[in-house]
C-alpha cells in the first residue's frame, strides 16, 4: 500500500464514521441550501444522484429543479459516468455498487452536477469511494465546456486536508446542512 493510498483509506474511515453520525441526526436545512445554490442554474441540465447508505439526500432539490435532471449510470470500470434522465416518478432498477438507476430515459449531458462524497476540504477537493468515476467524468465534461460541480455533504464530513493526486478534480462549491462553503482556489502543488 502506498503512502497516498494509506492516507486516503484512513481519511475515508474517519469520514464514514462522521457521515454515519450526521446521517442519524438528520439533514436539517441541507436541501434548502442546495436549492438556493441551484437557483442560478435554472434551465441548465443538472445531474444529481440517488443516495446510497448514509449519503445526504439531494432528491428534493433535484425534483424542484427547473430543467432536465439526470442521475449517474456506471458504464464500466475505468470509464466516465453517463447520466440518464430522472424524475421522482421514474421506475428504478438496481445498478452497480448498490445505486439505483432509472430503467429507461434519455442520456443527458449535465452542465451542473451535484456530487456525492465521503469527505471534503475547504480547497474544494473531495474524497469519493475510490473508483475515480467523478474525476474522469468532470475532466471529460470540463474539456467540452463550462461545468459547475457542487459537492453535497454533511458538515461533519469536512477534513482539514483531503489527500489528493493530480487526477483529482476540484469542486466549485460545497453545500452542507449549515450552508454553502466556497472552496479556496486549488493549490497547484497539491499532494
Amino acid at each position: 500500500m502506498t503512502d497516498l493510498t494509506g492516507r486516503k483509506a484512513a481519511a475515508r474511515k474517519t469520514a464514514f464514521g462522521a457521515r454515519k453520525s450526521a446521517f442519524a441526526a438528520g439533514q436539517g436545512a441541507a436541501c434548502a441550501h442546495l436549492l438556493a445554490a441551484l437557483m442560478r442554474f435554472e434551465g441548465a441540465a443538472l445531474a444529481g444522484y440517488l443516495p446510497i447508505r448514509t449519503e445526504i439526500d439531494p432528491r428534493p432539490a433535484m425534483a424542484a429543479h427547473r430543467g432536465a435532471v439526470g442521475v449517474p449510470v456506471i458504464a464500466g470500470e475505468g470509464l466516465p459516468l453517463t447520466f440518464r434522465a430522472w424524475t421522482p416518478e421514474a421506475r428504478l432498477i438496481p445498478g452497480p455498487f448498490g445505486a439505483f438507476v432509472p430503467e429507461t430515459g434519455a442520456e443527458i449531458t449535465p452542465r451542473v452536477l451535484i456530487v456525492p462524497l465521503v469527505a471534503f476540504d475547504r480547497r474544494g477537493f473531495r474524497l469519493g469511494y475510490g473508483g475515480g468515476f467523478y474525476d474522469r467524468t468532470l475532466e471529460r465534461l470540463r474539456a467540452a465546456g463550462p461545468v459547475t460541480a457542487i459537492g453535497f455533504a454533511f458538515a461533519a464530513q469536512e477534513l482539514d486536508t483531503v489527500p489528493t493526486e493530480p487526477t483529482d478534480q476540484p469542486l466549485d462549491l460545497i453545500v452542507t446542512e449549515t450552508g454553502p462553503i466556497l472552496p479556496l482556489p486549488p493549490d497547484p502543488g497539491r499532494g
